[in-house]
């Protein structure tokens, strides 16, 4: 148990120093940041339990049991505020806090007693499920949108939040491992230490990604919607082909801020129109149907412009970071632009000898 009490220590003061660098950290987007460093910051009170004793005041020691009730609300918070950039907190939105006011005014009256502690195991288990199926159709809904109306790569906020949201549940299920197996004192300090090393893991991961990528979230309008298929196709092809044509001549996909709203402006179509135009006669999401061009144009610069380099080629383009592109290009050709290069001229010098 000195083991755990040692990494319980560990994971306390890294999620404080996590919690720190969100709150003080420089970025164009507090509320994300502010909202996970409350939710570590609710998570450092039951965390704390590790190492310290339960404290023997009732009012704090129901305070501390019921701020679970705190964490998955304020995560749930969080993921709609990276995903959104104008998502903003309201007063409807402290209704999540209640089921935390219940029990902390129960606790507080009457104590901790076996029939209170197993309600509150059966409401935050409970509790925890339901948010965790709400994040995933948050970011299910996210991913639909981002794809549809913007080029630029929101693929990575959605990766982390899809990624930390799994870390979570694996957490939790441990947890509940822990909880079934608790008569056998052999398998529950392993399970507990287990769990222990799992969470120092998490915490570690979430701090290098914070400190590698301070401004991840730029967000996207969540007053978009998905656009709904439709049977009948009124856009005659072509447009299509005025479409195609026009981002093969005016190469709007270089603007790495290019919107489905902005090429609609450019193309005097609307929004629903262009988006319906795209998915249904390409089959493919406004994001997929511009990387398309933008690494086709890639190609061309890599075989023709010896002189640019790699990095160079993706700005031009239309990309906004390295590992974006290689995977769009990859994706694509299944080589890397380096090796696309490299056979390219292979086979140019090829074809000169022969």
């Amino acid at each position: 148990m000195a083991f755990i009490n040692d990494i319980g220590k560990i994971i306390f003061f890294l999620f404080l120093l996590l919690s720190f660098f969100l709150i003080t950290a420089k970025s164009e987007r507090k509320l994300p940041h502010y909202l996970f460093a409350a939710f570590l910051l609710v998570s450092v009170i039951d965390l704390s339990g590790f190492f310290l004793p339960a404290p023997h005041n009732r009012i704090i020691q129901g305070l501390k049991v019921s701020s679970i009730l705190l964490q998955m609300p304020l995560y749930y918070l969080y993921v709609n505020s990276a995903c959104y950039y104008n998502f903003k907190l309201q007063r409807k939105h402290l209704l999540h806090g209640l089921p935390f006011i219940f029990f902390s005014c129960l606790f507080s009256i009457s104590g901790i007693s076996e029939q209170a502690d197993q309600m509150f195991d059966i409401v935050s288990t409970l509790q925890y499920y339901c948010y965790i199926i709400a994040v995933f159709w948050v970011l299910r809904f996210f991913r639909k949108v981002y794809q549809e109306n913007y080029s630029d790569n929101h693929h990575f906020t959605y990766k982390w939040l899809f990624q930390t949201t799994v870390i979570f549940l694996i957490g939790n299920i441990f947890v509940l491992l822990r909880g079934f197996l608790k008569d056998n004192n052999t398998v529950f300090i392993g399970l507990y230490t287990f769990s222990s090393v799992f969470v120092l893991f998490v915490i570690s991961w979430l701090v290098l990604n914070a400190l590698y990528r301070p401004s991840l979230f730029a967000g996207i309008d969540k007053n978009l919607t998905p656009v709904k298929p439709v049977k009948e196709i009124k856009e005659e092809p072509e447009q299509l082909k005025i479409l195609i044509s026009f981002m093969k001549t005016e190469k709007p996909y270089r603007d790495d801020k290019l919107t489905l709203q902005k090429l609609a402006e450019q193309m005097n179509m609307s929004e629903k129109q262009l988006s319906q135009l795209i998915n249904q006669h390409t089959g493919k999401h406004f994001f997929d149907f511009t990387n398309e061009f933008r690494i086709n144009d890639a190609k061309v610069l890599l075989k023709e412009n010896l002189q640019l380099t790699v990095l160079e080629i993706l700005y031009e383009v239309g990309f906004n970071s390295k590992s974006s592109f290689y995977t769009a290009f990859k994706k694509e050709t299944n080589q890397t632009p380096t090796d696309y290069r490299k056979s390219v001229s292979l086979s140019m010098s090829g074809f000169k000898s022969d």
